[in-house]
């Protein structure tokens, strides 16, 4: 293990916390309304959810036997390191400092603002206008966020540690007590026995943006197939960033032991969670719908006329809260959403700042980055992280960003477990405190479930992959002409 000055300060509690509080952002509470219109069945949107969880899982359990091997700073750009050497790591980390952690942290925040625009709509006016990029305070209130976390980590990881407990508890208490209170309600009342007369019947429904017209196409097997493959990247953005809590593996004590724990516990509750939330959303609204007015959106029947997949401004979450809580629905669930995305980012900044100081110290980043505070803290990397976060929120390409980052993350997850393989041969003594549970079966139905995803968005959404493979192909010249090691 790594000596360094960093403070073992984190219990197998908050790694938990880390985990399930980097994954809960306000996905959940939005992507359901693209994967019903993608998939127009309830089976199949709830399958869409527990296989992304499995395969969440299945990931996690994987990474346990290497950060269980290497349990440092840097985490998985540590275990690709080891496994493939510094220019695949290299590659992995410039992606992750351009936009898979950075352009998470700017989304995340830019949704914080939206959100609080609920409670002051003026925020959404506009101050700057540069072609189809549009600041406005929204984009400020998040990039606020963000520079308030930062500064907050960069006082010592106690306080990071105080606003994950208080956040994370928080949203999570809340998300129970919305999907216990949803689901008694549904029961008694619902839309339970409509949503699952044609359980596996799937359609995909597109509405034309100029005439306002709806195109409803059944799905054969094959579309079906296509469907699932596309739309499965709006649950797995939404269950991404669990791997975040390895890269603050030096300040967890016993890792070898709360690290792979961490890792299942935290996946498994989310994962829960998650289809429990979208159970109590296909009991308190229709699946299908029409577009409504956003003006008369707010009353119990226009909200349920436009269902799961026409809600207004596609926020599932508060039309489902509006039918258990009414007109004070939209200020509870921003509330909630602020808490969320707020807590989120607040694991996302203290734990990619680690990534990058593992990078400076193998020379791999601005060498300042590897530098610790008196407070044991890698300042530097904390705020060249919040520098280019806040950028991504000003210059609105997050939107764009975002889609390829969880594609660009689902490519490095399958070079890190083919990683797993590769350690078990090329470092067979060295001592594995836990062994992936299933090795070899379930990393490879992870590597399985994983290449037919990223196959799949390649060949029918290839308009976003692209840009993404682009991406990680920069990162090229950039480690040979920076950062190679010269003889």
């Amino acid at each position: 293990m790594e000596k360094t000055g960093f403070k073992k300060s984190l219990g197998l509690l908050d790694a938990t916390f880390i985990v399930a509080g980097s994954m809960i952002g306000s996905g959940i509470f939005i992507v359901s309304s693209d994967m019903a219109k993608d998939l127009g069945s309830s089976g199949w949107v709830l399958f869409t959810w527990i296989l992304t969880g499995v395969i969440t899982l299945f990931g996690a359990l994987s990474y346990g036997e290497l950060a269980a091997m290497f349990p440092q700073a840097g985490g998985q750009f540590v275990y690709i390191q080891k496994a493939f050497g510094r220019l695949t790591s290299f590659l992995y980390g410039w992606t992750v400092f351009t936009v898979i952690q950075t352009g998470v942290i700017a989304a995340v925040g830019v949704a914080f603002g939206r959100f609080a625009g609920v409670f002051f709509p003026d925020l959404f006016t506009t101050l700057v206008q540069i072609g189809d990029i549009s600041i406005t305070y929204v984009n400020l209130i998040g990039v606020s966020s963000i520079l308030l976390l930062t500064y907050m980590n960069s006082k010592g990881i106690q306080y990071g540690k105080i606003i994950l407990l208080l956040f994370t508890g928080s949203k999570l208490i809340a998300l129970f007590i919305l999907i216990v209170i949803g689901i008694y309600i549904s029961i008694k009342n619902g839309f339970f026995d409509e949503n699952f007369t044609e359980t596996w019947k799937a359609s995909k429904t597109v509405l034309n943006a100029e005439t306002g017209a709806l195109s409803i196409t059944q799905l054969t097997t094959w579309g079906l197939i296509i469907a699932l493959s596309t739309t499965i990247i709006n649950s797995l953005f939404s269950s991404d960033a669990w791997n975040n809590v390895t890269f603050i593996a030096g300040e967890i004590r016993n890792p070898e032991k709360n690290l792979p724990r961490s890792l299942f516990l935290g996946t498994f509750i989310v994962t829960i969670f998650y289809v429990l939330a979208n159970v109590a959303y296909l009991g308190l609204l229709p699946l299908k719908g029409i577009p409504v007015d956003a003006a008369t959106a707010l009353s119990s029947e226009s909200v349920a006329s436009a269902g799961i997949q026409f809600a207004s401004e596609s926020r599932v979450g508060t039309s489902a809260a509006y039918m258990m809580f009414g007109d004070s629905a939209q200020y509870l669930m921003a509330a909630l959403i602020m808490i969320s995305t707020f807590g989120c980012n607040n694991g996302l900044i203290m734990s990619g700042s680690r990534l990058f100081y593992a990078m400076s110290k193998e020379n791999l980043f601005f060498k300042k980055a590897g530098i610790l505070s008196k407070n044991g803290i890698p300042q530097f990397a904390l705020w060249i992280q919040c520098a280019w976060a806040s950028i991504l929120c000003l210059s609105g390409s997050y939107q764009i960003l975002i889609k390829f980052a969880t594609f660009g993350s689902m490519l490095f997850y399958i070079v890190t477990i083919t990683g797993l393989f590769v350690l078990r041969k090329k470092m067979p003594d060295l001592p594995r405190p836990y062994k992936a549970f299933g090795y070899p079966v379930i990393p490879f139905l992870y590597l399985l479930f994983a290449v037919i995803i990223c196959i799949g968005l390649t060949v029918f959404t290839f308009q976003d992959t692209v840009w993404s493979i682009i991406l990680i192909l920069l990162g090229l010249p950039i480690y040979y002409f920076f950062f190679r090691e010269k003889n």
